[in-house]
C-alpha cells in the first residue's frame, strides 16, 4: 500500500504516542469500519462463532459484529470499570474474539486479564479505544494486551473530527492467519473521494440550521437528507438494525489533515480533561455519589465523560436535566443500551434472560455521564449539581 503523506504522518503520531511501530498502523474512514474488517478476518481464519462484547456500548460498536456474520455475545460487566468482568466471561468453545472496551475512557488494570482470559480461551482480542485514542492497555512489562486496537478520531471523542480512525494489528500476536488476512484488507482500501470531504464540510452548517428549526422538522431533514446521500449522520437508520453504512474505505488527503489539525490539540484537551477529572475526584470523594472505583483510583486519566451512578433512572435523567439547564452539555451517553437504542434488537441477539446481567442492567439504568470539557471553577459547580440530585435535594 502506498500511504498518502497525510496517513504517514498520523500513522507516526499513532506510532510516538504508543510506543509502536508506524507501519502496524492504518487509517479507515470510521473507526467501526475497522472493527468489520477485524471481524470478518476473524471468521475468515478462526471460523464461525461469537464475539464476546458489552451492551454498555454502542450499537455502532457491536454493528460490525452481526455485519460480519459473527454472533454478538453480551458478558457481565464489571463494577468497578464499566468494562467486562475477567472473572464472568462466558468463553465456551465458539468464541473467536473479545472485545475490551475502555468505557468513558477508563483503561483499567482489569483490560489485561481480560485479554489474558480471551487468549487462553483461543481467542483474539480486539480492544476498543474510541474514547481514549492514542491510549492502549499494557502488561507488567508494557506490552499492549490486544492482538487488534480500533482508535476514533470521530465527532464527540477525544480529538473531535466527524470522520476518521486508525486501527493498530500486533506483530507479536498469535493470530497470525486473522492478523495477516487483515493486513492484507487493510492495505487495499481505497481513499475516499471528493464527495466524502464536501459532507464532511457541510455538517457544521447543516446542524446549525436543524438547531434552529422544531426538532420534528430537524428529524425529517436529517432523515431526508441521509437518505438521498446529503447528510453523513454519526448513527444512520441502517447502523440501527445492525449493518455498517458505507464500504470501508480510507480517508482522503483532506480528512487527514482535520485529523492532525486535532492533533495539535489533543495534549491540551487530554490536560483539561485530566484537571476536570481530578476536580470531580476531589468534589466527589466519600460523598452520596456512586462512581467506579477504576475513575477514581490510580493516576488521574483524561477521561471523556466521567460516569457517576445516579440513586435510580429517574435520578439519572434528572441529573442530566440538571446540568445541561447549567449550561454544562451532557447526554445520557449508553443509556439506553445499544445507545442510542436500536430497532431490530433480534439482529443484535439482545438477550432476553439477563439473570448473567444484573451489574450491566443496574449500570445502565442508572449511569449519568458528567462532561469534562470544562474549567475546574465549572467542574466544581457540575459536582455540586451531582451532589445536590444524587441526595435528593433538588
Amino acid at each position: 500500500m502506498e500511504r498518502l503523506p497525510e496517513e504517514e504522518r498520523i500513522a507516526r503520531v499513532m506510532a510516538d504516542r504508543t510506543d509502536t511501530d508506524p507501519s502496524d498502523w492504518y487509517l479507515v474512514l470510521k473507526a467501526r469500519h475497522g472493527m468489520l474488517l477485524a471481524f470478518e478476518s476473524v471468521r475468515r481464519a478462526l471460523g464461525e462463532g461469537a464475539v464476546v462484547t458489552q451492551l454498555l456500548t454502542c450499537c455502532t460498536a457491536v454493528d460490525p459484529i452481526v455485519a460480519a456474520g459473527m454472533e454478538p455475545r453480551y458478558g457481565e460487566l464489571s463494577a468497578r470499570s464499566a468494562s467486562l468482568d475477567p472473572d464472568a466471561l462466558p468463553l465456551s468453545g465458539d468464541v473467536r474474539a473479545v472485545v475490551v472496551q475502555h468505557t468513558y475512557g477508563i483503561v483499567d488494570a482489569s483490560s489485561v486479564a481480560l485479554a489474558a482470559r480471551a487468549h487462553e480461551a483461543g481467542a483474539l482480542v480486539v480492544e476498543d479505544c474510541a474514547h481514549c485514542a492514542t491510549r492502549m492497555a499494557r502488561d507488567a512489562a508494557g506490552a499492549p494486551v490486544a492482538d487488534v486496537s480500533v482508535h476514533s478520531f470521530g465527532m464527540g471523542k477525544m480529538l473531535g473530527t466527524l470522520l476518521g480512525g486508525a486501527i493498530w494489528v500486533n506483530p507479536a500476536s498469535a493470530h497470525r492467519g486473522a492478523i495477516d488476512d487483515l493486513r492484507a484488507r487493510l492495505e487495499a482500501l481505497p481513499v475516499s473521494g471528493r464527495r466524502i470531504d464536501l459532507l464532511e464540510g457541510a455538517f457544521i452548517p447543516q446542524n446549525r440550521v436543524f438547531n434552529h428549526v422544531p426538532a420534528s422538522v430537524a428529524r425529517g431533514l436529517r432523515h431526508g437528507l441521509a437518505r438521498v446521500g446529503l447528510f453523513e449522520p454519526p448513527v444512520s437508520v441502517d447502523e440501527l438494525r445492525g449493518k455498517v453504512s458505507r464500504e470501508p474505505m480510507r480517508p482522503s488527503a483532506h480528512l487527514c489533515s482535520k485529523v492532525l489539525a486535532a492533533f495539535d490539540r489533543l495534549r491540551d484537551t487530554e490536560r483539561m480533561r485530566a484537571e476536570a477529572a481530578e476536580v470531580l475526584r476531589r468534589e466527589l470523594a466519600g460523598t452520596c455519589v456512586e462512581t467506579f472505583a477504576a475513575a477514581m483510583e490510580g493516576p488521574v486519566q483524561p477521561l471523556l465523560r466521567f460516569p457517576v451512578l445516579a440513586p435510580d433512572t429517574a435520578a439519572a435523567d434528572r441529573l442530566i436535566r440538571e446540568v445541561c439547564a447549567a449550561g454544562y452539555y451532557t447526554t445520557a451517553w449508553y443509556r439506553p443500551e445499544l445507545f442510542p437504542g436500536v430497532l431490530d434488537p433480534g439482529a443484535y441477539r439482545v438477550p432476553t434472560d439477563r439473570s448473567g446481567l444484573s451489574t450491566s442492567d443496574d449500570i445502565t439504568a442508572r449511569v449519568a455521564p458528567l462532561p469534562t470539557d470544562h474549567t475546574p471553577t465549572e467542574m466544581a459547580e457540575i459536582a455540586r449539581i451531582a451532589r445536590a440530585v444524587c441526595s435528593g435535594e433538588r
